[in-house]
């Protein structure tokens, strides 16, 4: 991911081996991380129980908080692939009773959208 592409918001895929090492203590014994994303300090890990958004606070990035987000609360979803001059895609997530999406990311053209639709549906439908 591009440092400018980062500072825009857009969201850079990061290797599930160094996520789980990283994260791997957020984990419960039978949860395996799918896929993850990386917003300059933030980040956001699908697992194959549920949704971790990763929030660094503050200039120094010391102060963090681990937002955790179970499937089953996800009431719909929505993928918008990059076009030709719009070069970022765009995942949208609402959780059950909120008439707004909840969660927006956004992710550089890098990023094959259509995994990202595939994991969440695959989880949130199955």
């Amino acid at each position: 991911m591009g440092f400018f592409s980062g500072l825009l918001g857009n969201a850079g895929a990061v290797d599930p081996q160094k996520l789980q090492q990283e994260y791997g203590k957020l984990l419960i014994d039978t949860e395996k991380i799918e896929l993850g994303f990386k917003l300059i300090r933030d980040m956001f890990i699908f697992t194959n129980k549920r949704l971790i958004l990763i929030d660094k606070q503050g200039l120094t990035g010391s102060k963090t908080e681990y937002r955790s987000i179970s499937y089953k609360s996800i009431s719909r979803f929505s993928v918008e692939s990059a076009g030709t001059f719009d070069l970022d895609a765009e995942l949208k997530i609402w959780i059950s009773g909120e008439q707004q999406p909840s969660i927006t990311k956004q992710f550089t053209k890098s990023v094959d959208v259509y995994e990202v639709q595939r994991v969440l549906a695959f989880y949130v439908l199955g």
